[in-house]
């Protein structure tokens, strides 16, 4: 095994922030929770774990903070959201070295990650420009009617582990473009990302009220968040049965939720699809951040006549990928994150396997130890596994065969949430009817990456509610005003 860095030398190292940013400083807390990094299974270092009033207490203040940040203009709003995207990728490397040192995503993924999360920033720096009213048509001459958009007000977010930068910033850019001041709770398990975040946010000028950044453990976070009469918007990305509890949890309150939940992503290969392309995007969407995504491909649907060429040529590519600690060069296929999550990919592949799935490579844990698990394919794997019913979160890809358009659609959909779809062929009237057909937030066509910062991301059923990015994503933080005006004079 090669040499592993376990301590990341950073040019700048006041990034690394073990304490939050509210109350417009930087604060520690007596109680702590410990961060760990996935790769080696060592401390990193710790951050508060604030208690409900210390929560409530950053509330207060934000809530102090909106009313002049609301009356700011949307190009000054615009001008610290483009200052802070710079300020990312001028700090590019150290933020990718926090991420992996957390997270455990390979380093050059974590630049990625870096590149794509200072891209909401940049979009929405020039969306805070364009937030748009109507005059609308009237019905009677001495009226007159128009509508315009106002900031919902405090606006908190819930982020997940698996995109520490990015899932905060397509949150952030659209709530501060929109006029609203922002608390950011991220995970637990990858805070440093998020903190490394306020300091530049703080470098960019952005006063502090605006954007606050808390730690702790998430239940008494969320509960403020969501009882607090302050706080008019929560914006959460993580699991289906957290997501439909905060939904409960908001109905009294009526408050404002925008929910990105979980994914089980149906990858369809057609008869006349480009074999090694669709081999290509199926690396690219399944393996990527070792497949802990919500939008990768997780059930494999190959027509019978391609998936014996198909399996193999996935194998091959599959069987390349170099698995091992982020910091090391070439690596492909980082950690999982926890022990939970090994354990999850290890139970799904053992299912499969009992149910006459047929493993083609991989399958078992990872010689490296750890929560490390080797790249894997599973042939003949049916729809009732568990790997099929949910969302395995990890380096796994069962394949299953179909003979009809209509068969695949019916795989597809035969699942309780739709956030993304992948589609591979040539025929353009069939691509068409299929993506009609299915019944996700998100199709992709012969690509095995969709997001980008300039496109709705969101899904249906229960993937959630709302979108995020696109000239969409503002209109989350937005209330639409309409305004009837009379007494006008009789033409």
């Amino acid at each position: 095994m090669e040499e592993t860095i376990t301590s990341p030398n950073f040019a700048h190292s006041s990034l690394f922030r073990t304490s939050c940013y509210y109350l417009g400083h930087w604060k520690s807390y007596e109680k702590t929770i410990s961060v760990i990094d996935p790769a080696t299974g060592e401390t990193i270092g710790t951050v508060p774990n604030l208690p409900r009033e210390e929560i409530r207490k950053a509330i207060d203040y934000a809530f102090l903070e909106q009313s002049k940040w609301s009356k700011t203009t949307g190009k000054e709003r615009g001008k610290y959201l483009r200052a802070w995207s710079e300020l990312m990728l001028r700090n590019k490397d150290d933020l990718a070295k926090i991420m992996t040192w957390e997270q455990g995503k390979p380093l050059a993924e974590s630049i990625g990650e870096i590149e794509y999360a200072a891209s909401y920033l940049e979009w929405f720096s020039e969306e805070a420009k364009r937030s748009y009213g109507d005059i609308i048509p009237t019905h009677r001459n001495d009226v007159r009617l128009l509508s315009w958009r106002e900031p919902i007000g405090v606006s908190g977010f819930l982020t997940p582990w698996n995109f520490p930068s990015s899932m905060i910033t397509r949150k952030a850019g659209a709530a501060l473009a929109a006029g609203c001041v922002a608390i950011s709770k991220p995970s637990e398990i990858t805070p440093y990302s998020a903190l490394a975040l306020a300091v530049l946010a703080q470098e960019a000028g952005i006063p502090p009220g605006v954007f606050q950044v808390v730690t702790g453990f998430p239940e008494h976070i969320a509960d403020e968040f969501l009882e607090n009469p302050k706080m008019k918007k929560i914006s959460f990305t993580g699991s289906v049965r957290v997501g439909k509890l905060l939904l409960e949890k908001a109905a009294p309150k009526m408050k404002r939720l925008s929910l990105e939940l979980g994914g089980n992503a149906p990858f369809i290969v057609f008869s006349d699809a480009n074999i090694q392309d669709a081999v290509k995007g199926a690396v690219l969407s399944k393996f990527r951040n070792t497949g802990q995504t919500c939008v990768c491909a997780n059930r494999f649907l190959v027509h019978e006549k391609v998936i014996s060429e198909f399996s193999q040529l996935l194998v091959k590519e599959v069987s390349k990928l170099k698995v091992g600690n982020g910091f090391d060069e070439g690596i492909q296929q980082g950690p999982l994150i926890n022990e939970v999550g090994f354990k999850k990919v290890k139970n799904h592949v053992e299912n499969a396997a009992s149910l006459g799935g047929k493993i083609l490579t991989g399958g078992k844990p990872h010689s490296l130890g750890g929560t490390f698990f080797e790249p894997t394919v599973i042939l003949g794997v049916p729809t009732t596994a568990l790997c099929f019913q949910e969302e395995t979160f990890g380096p796994v890809a069962p394949i299953c065969s179909f003979r009809t358009e209509e068969e695949a659609i019916h795989i597809a959909n035969n699942t309780n949430v739709g956030l993304a779809s992948y589609i591979y062929g040539r025929d353009h009237a069939l691509i068409w009817r299929v993506s009609e057909s299915i019944e996700s937030g998100m199709v992709s066509v012969n690509e095995g990456i969709l997001s980008t910062e300039q496109v709705p991301f969101g899904g249906v059923k229960d993937s959630g509610m709302g979108r995020e990015g696109s000239k969409y994503g503002m209109e989350e933080y937005q209330e639409l005003k309409y305004i009837c005006w009379g007494g006008q004079k009789k033409i």
